[in-house]
């Protein structure tokens, strides 16, 4: 098994807004000492997690991330019949585990036992946090150290061992993460644009002012994305406790989702139901390198997919030149020539799993 998969997308978005800042607006970076429009790794992350791709083919092997064990335990306990006060004092002394228990929000509503900080916890931590809490409301004793009765250092949590997590309290639970994934930016130059928009009022009849209902403005960008994602097997076996099927499995959805799956910012507005045009997936031993330095100078010309294809096949050899070797096996789909599938992809990532 070779130690890394290595991925590099091209994917074309129309005008949009699947990523925001905090003016609302397309994210943006200065690249090459021009503008170019970014999406977030964290956001490129979290559309991968929730997509179609690794809910269905990764059923029951995802975790959740969220601030809610406690009242998911709380839930539990009082569905199996226990005293309320009782299932109250379980369900906080099991979410401690998981970080600092909100006071605030348990304040505002009795039933809330949530966490200051998201945790990632996986299925099996959870089914042991609820078995635990029965426990505790059983028996009123609390072990010294539950901790590991909870936690677990690896278990069937894909996207846990993918992407890892860090839990302030208990450290020791924390998880490296084996996927590494890029911010995406365009590789041309790209600004964002103002949308001016109205909203008539329906029920206005011709007597009364001729004016809009509402008056806005929305920002919006277009381009072609280049994403990066880095795969260290070896890492993301023993995240998986060397379930060497199931780490096949995701990354095999992992390259799909990737390809297919796009952030949710204002998709009812602008439709971009998007699919990568340009995927190619690389396996070797060789320390990994990104090949965005191939947009360092930016795109131009009308035809931008096929010269960012061309500019990344380019570079791809200059460092096998320069370098030496960067990969053992590649695999590509092209969607321009014509060269390629997805299937194909998908079953070259998975085979650098199981093959010897």
């Amino acid at each position: 098994m070779n130690r890394f998969i290595q991925l590099h997308y091209l994917t074309a978005y129309p005008p949009s807004n699947p990523n925001r800042d905090d003016q609302g607006r397309p994210k943006t970076a200065y690249y090459g000492g021009v503008p170019r429009l970014r999406i977030s790794s964290q956001s490129l992350k979290r559309a991968t997690r929730l997509s179609d791709v690794m809910i269905n083919e990764l059923a029951g092997q995802m975790g959740e991330r969220t601030l809610q064990i406690g009242d998911l335990v709380l839930k539990h306990l009082l569905s199996r019949g226990f005293d309320e006060s009782e299932a109250k004092e379980a369900a906080r002394t099991v979410t401690g585990v998981f970080g600092k228990i909100d006071a605030e929000a348990n304040k505002k509503n009795s039933f809330h036992i949530r966490t200051r900080q998201l945790a990632f916890i996986s299925p099996d931590e959870k089914n042991a946090a609820f078995e635990l809490a029965e426990q505790i409301a059983k028996t009123g004793k609390v072990d010294n150290k539950i901790s590991p009765m909870i936690l677990r250092k690896a278990d069937g949590a894909v996207d846990i061992a993918m992407f890892g997590r860090m839990l302030a309290e208990e450290a020791e639970f924390n998880r490296d993460a084996a996927v590494q994934i890029s911010h995406a930016i365009t590789t041309h130059k790209a600004v964002s644009e103002d949308d001016y928009f109205t909203a008539a009022d329906d029920l206005k009849i011709p007597a009364e002012d001729t004016g809009a209902g509402f008056v806005g403005e929305a920002g919006f960008g277009s381009g072609i994305y280049y994403l990066y994602a880095c795969v260290n097997l070896d890492l993301l076996v023993r995240n998986l406790e060397s379930d060497l099927d199931l780490a096949s499995r995701a990354v095999s959805s992992l390259a799909e989702a990737l390809a297919v799956s796009t952030p949710s910012g204002k998709q009812n507005s602008f439709a971009h139901q998007t699919r990568a045009s340009y995927v190619r997936a690389e396996s070797g031993n060789v320390q990994p390198r990104s090949l965005a330095s191939a947009f360092l100078n930016p795109v131009g010309g009308k035809d931008l997919m096929n010269s960012s294809i061309q500019r990344i096949e380019e570079y791809a050899e200059k460092f096998n030149k320069g370098y030496g070797p960067q990969f053992e096996s590649t695999e590509t789909m092209n969607i321009e020539s014509g060269n390629g599938t997805l299937k194909d992809i998908k079953y070259f990532v998975s085979r650098q799993v199981t093959d010897e």
